[in-house]
């Protein structure tokens, strides 16, 4: 073992004078225990008798990148936020894989979801996706729930086995209307309807109101109506009615593309004041200056 040891350091002296003309194994550029580390390979410090050459290698440090030995591209790993219901993928890229095999392992429960291409668990929501002669290896996850979250990791067959971890995150979007489920306000007040969607990887493409199943239209001869929608971590859309009247009661819905539905029954009032009446028409909301401008603008061109 000593006479591989000799070998293998020489080989290493040999590449660094080649590639850079120094025969010093100077702290930044060669640490072999820094570079295991940062490559993800574990050393083997036991003093068994079963070594070998690849345990010798692993003794002296010497970085699995240098050997041609499998690592992972991080940069191709990230975090992943999924929706409940949406088919989602965790990916995998294994550099210089060579003969070895790919698995997936489910923190949560230590299980084991894939081996190769092959599905080991019972549950088959869970596959591994590979292209030949490409490098990622994909964890696909059909119809994933809230249970699913967790750590989930990418091994390589290596003596010890290498892995790289990632964590799923998923999310079921919640869809609320402020001052439901019912709003009571006085006609000829100005109807605010604010509609909140949070927990959302992506804020909805669109959101849709509706006043008793019917699409709200914004160009209707009714005039006065007009919708505002803000988005980001926690998207919100306002619908601003001008002048309510009696045929403004009703249902009215807020509807995201990426979310559930949720319904607020507005009570146009003339005259009464019911013990569930807001204060001023409505709750009290901090809106943003774009909603009390239009709002304003409104007032205005309907005096």
């Amino acid at each position: 073992m000593a006479f591989v040891r000799g070998l293998m350091t020489s080989v290493v002296m040999f590449t660094l004078i080649i590639t850079t003309g120094s025969t010093r194994f100077e702290e930044g550029l060669y640490n072999g225990q820094q570079e295991n580390e940062l490559m993800g390979v574990r050393e083997d410090t036991s003093n068994g008798d079963g070594g070998g050459v690849e345990n010798d290698v692993e003794d002296i440090g010497i970085p699995a990148i240098l050997l041609g030995g499998p690592y992972f591209d991080t940069s191709a790993s990230t975090n992943v936020t999924a929706l409940v219901g949406n088919t989602v993928y965790l990916k995998c890229r294994v550099k210089n894989l060579g003969n070895r095999t790919v698995t997936w392992v489910r923190h949560r429960d230590i299980h084991l979801l894939t081996v190769g291409r092959h599905t080991y668990t019972s549950d088959q929501r869970f596959q591994s996706i590979h292209s030949p002669h490409t490098e990622d290896w994909k964890l696909q996850i059909r119809y994933p729930q809230r249970r699913d979250s967790g750590t989930y990791e990418c091994q390589v067959s290596t003596t010890p086995p290498i892995g790289h971890s990632m964590y799923l995150s998923v999310v079921e979007p919640i869809t609320t209307i402020v001052g439901g489920p019912d709003m009571y306000i006085n006609k000829g007040s100005t109807i605010n309807l604010t509609c909140i969607v949070q927990h959302s990887p992506e804020p909805p493409p669109a959101i849709r109101w509706t006043h008793n199943l019917e699409e709200i239209s914004y160009d209707s001869p009714r005039g006065g109506v007009s919708v505002i929608t803000e988005k980001g971590d926690l998207t919100t859309s306002y619908l601003l009615i001008q002048r309510a009247k009696a045929a403004d009661s009703g249902k009215y819905t807020c509807s995201p593309t990426n979310a559930n539905p949720k319904t607020l029954n507005v009570h146009v009032l003339n005259g009464e004041h019911p013990e569930a009446m807001q204060h001023g028409g409505q709750q009290r909301l901090e809106f943003p200056y774009s909603v009390l401008l239009i709002s304003f603008m409104l007032a205005v061109s309907g005096s």
